[in-house]
């Protein structure tokens, strides 16, 4: 939690962009897993966590943009509660933590809401995710869960990613912690990557890291020999020499600020030349997007370029062919990375995408794009200084799509699929950094991860 000076500040600045209305933000609550009594470990809703700073279950937040008013809504333990938990810190207690002097029950907050309505005043809210949310906002404003999407206020969206894009200095302090908890991870995965190792057992070891941090995992562990399945949770394997280990993990502060790193390493310790060479080809690829990424610049055209350095590299090793710059324009590369360069990062992991992915990584300059492929680049809009961001390039070779393709004499001016034959059973490589845009250039969160082929062997020998 910051000072509450920091909260009070935000939510100043998110009344003078909103103008009118009441802004309504709700917490979370407890959601079980399999009975009423056994929850699943509690995470607070970001944008609550963001101006209200309070992670706790069981709170709404309420802003009136006209008269300035704050408020913060939820009810106190009860003596079972206290049997159950200890004693509990009372909501007025909490709400002077972060600036906030009204506070009132979850009964008042009905209250507060039906006086709203009946005043014929604008009621602000943000699309609901969890379900105990989309029935309280039924509940609360008689709009069927079926129908919120249609309500929800893309003025306090815009106004929210706004203000949440630029990332101020503690916040920047917050996401270097988790980094820093994810280099531990992520070196420990290298020292565990032996033949014959379950895939389950380094999962659950990295995650035991998160953990001991004092935060989570920002999001479920991506661990697996099969690379070329870009989001693969199974970890059921058992570690084979002469295959590349693909982990995609990451930490979150106590703060709940996240990291968010990608490593492929050879199991057993050492690349085969046919892995160094895909190996440095992706690395060129994740250098070449830090040295483009400055102020001003579109992350989409950053997109494209690494994507050049990729396919232009595929040319050499002659699984690519024909002109680089066409062959990037048809989206023939796609085969080989079919997802975009990076995405927001900060509270969540992919940062904002609850209110709609589109407002995040977009805007009315730039807009998403079709093509298989960089349709899937979350993040195309101009950088500004203050913006945390992914860049993780890679290489897959996945057999069903290289088959369809093939099939179809997709891009057969561009793929060399004779050759392609010899990769088969390659599996996939990406590489990943978490970046701060600076006001001339950007540079990397934290100690950066070892990433060259010689650090990375290196380390696997210790």
């Amino acid at each position: 939690m910051f000072d509450s000076k920091i909260y009070s500040r935000r939510r100043r600045r998110l009344i003078k962009k909103v103008n009118r209305g009441l802004i309504l933000i709700l917490g979370n609550v407890d959601s079980p897993i399999n009975y009423p009594g056994n929850f699943y470990p509690f995470r607070q809703d970001s944008s609550f966590l963001y101006f209200f700073g309070l992670d706790h279950p069981g709170l709404a937040g309420v802003i009136d943009a006209e008269t300035g008013e704050e408020f913060l809504y939820g009810d106190d333990a009860i003596l079972e509660d206290i049997i159950w938990m200890g004693l509990q810190t009372p909501l007025k207690e909490k709400a002077v933590k972060v600036g906030v002097s009204n506070t009132g029950s979850f009964m008042q907050l009905f209250e507060k809401i039906l006086e709203t309505n009946r005043q014929g005043r604008k009621i602000h809210f943000l699309p609901p995710y969890r379900a105990e949310n989309k029935l309280l906002l039924q509940r609360l404003l008689g709009i069927h869960s079926s129908k919120q999407q249609e309500y929800v206020s893309f003025k306090l969206i815009k106004a929210i990613v706004d203000l949440r894009s630029v990332k101020e200095d503690d916040e920047i302090k917050e996401i270097e912690t988790a980094c820093a908890v994810g280099y531990k991870m992520h070196v420990a995965a290298m020292k565990m990557a032996h033949p014959g190792t379950w895939e389950q057992a380094i999962a659950r070891a990295i995650e035991g890291i998160a953990i001991s941090g004092g935060g989570m995992l920002s999001f479920p562990t991506i661990l697996t020999m099969n690379g070329q399945a870009l989001h693969k949770h199974d970890h059921s394997n058992f570690l084979e020499e002469g295959r590349l280990l693909l982990v995609d993990a990451g930490a979150e502060s106590r703060s709940h600020y996240a990291s968010d790193h990608t490593r492929t390493m050879p199991v057993g310790g050492k690349f085969s030349r046919q892995n160094r060479e895909i190996y440095n080809l992706v690395l060129a690829a994740n250098n070449k997007a830090i040295e483009l990424i400055r102020p001003g610049e579109t992350y989409l055209n950053i997109h494209l370029e690494v994507c050049k350095v990729i396919a232009g590299g595929l040319k050499e090793l002659g699984l690519m062919k024909g002109n680089i710059d066409e062959a990037v324009a048809a989206g023939a590369h796609a085969l080989f990375m079919p997802h975009g360069l990076g995405h927001m990062m900060g509270l969540d992991v992919h940062d904002m995408e609850d209110l709609g992915q589109v407002f995040v990584g977009y805007d009315d300059e730039v807009r998403p794009s079709d093509q298989f492929g960089t349709a899937n680049l979350r993040l195309g809009r101009r950088l500004q200084p203050g913006f945390v961001l992914t860049v993780e390039p890679g290489v897959y070779f996945i057999p069903e799509l290289i088959e369809k393709w093939q099939n179809e004499k997709m891009h057969v001016e561009f793929i060399n699929y004779e050759k392609l034959k010899c990769y088969r059973k390659f599996g996939g490589i990406r590489l990943e950094d978490g970046i701060q845009v600076t006001k001339d250039g950007c540079r990397i969160l934290g100690d950066r991860i070892p990433i060259t082929p010689e650090e990375v062997e290196k380390y696997m020998e210790r």
